[in-house]
C-alpha cells in the first residue's frame, strides 16, 4: 500500500496529533496509509498549495476542504 508523500513532514500529525497517538494512527491508517486522496489536507494542498491549508484542518473534514478551495 503506498504512503502519502506528505506524511513525514504533515504539521497536522507533528504538531497538532502530539498528544493524542491513538486517534492519530487511525487517521493516519485511513488518510496516509490508505485513501490519501480523500484527506482533506490532501485536497488543499494539491488545489491551491500546502501553504493554504489550514493548521486545524482535519484529514476527515473534505467538505470544509472543499469549501477553501472553491474560496481560492
Amino acid at each position: 500500500m503506498a504512503e502519502c508523500e506528505l506524511i513525514k513532514g504533515c504539521i497536522f500529525f507533528n504538531d497538532k496529533m502530539a498528544d493524542m497517538p491513538s486517534t492519530a494512527e487511525i487517521f493516519k491508517t485511513i488518510y496516509c496509509k490508505g485513501e490519501f486522496s480523500n484527506c482533506a489536507r490532501m485536497i488543499v494542498v494539491k488545489s491551491l498549495g500546502r501553504e493554504k491549508v489550514p493548521l486545524d484542518l482535519f484529514p476527515n473534514q473534505a467538505a470544509k476542504a472543499l469549501e477553501i478551495v472553491k474560496k481560492g
